[in-house]
């Protein structure tokens, strides 16, 4: 009985690092996960930013593809 009340204030002191440890551990891990988050939220930002400059290149495109169809099809006109 005795040991055992010597041995619980040692426990108690080493508790102390232990537990300061596994602290800033789990800290380290959410700082990662927050970082992490953060990077696939700039990355959908920029897909969304190509998928709109994409569509808008591929409407312009389709745009001249018609305007040279009318052009053509004037020039059979006049002929």
């Amino acid at each position: 009985m005795e040991g055992l009340i010597a041995l619980i204030p040692a426990v108690m002191a080493l508790s102390i690092p232990i537990v300061a440890i596994v602290t800033a551990h789990k800290r380290s891990l959410e700082k990662i996960k927050h970082e992490r988050i953060r990077d696939e939220i700039e990355l959908e930002k920029m897909k969304q930013i190509n998928y709109v400059t994409e569509t808008e290149k591929l409407r312009l495109e389709l745009e001249q593809m018609k305007i040279g169809d009318v052009k053509k099809e004037q020039n059979l006109l006049l002929k």
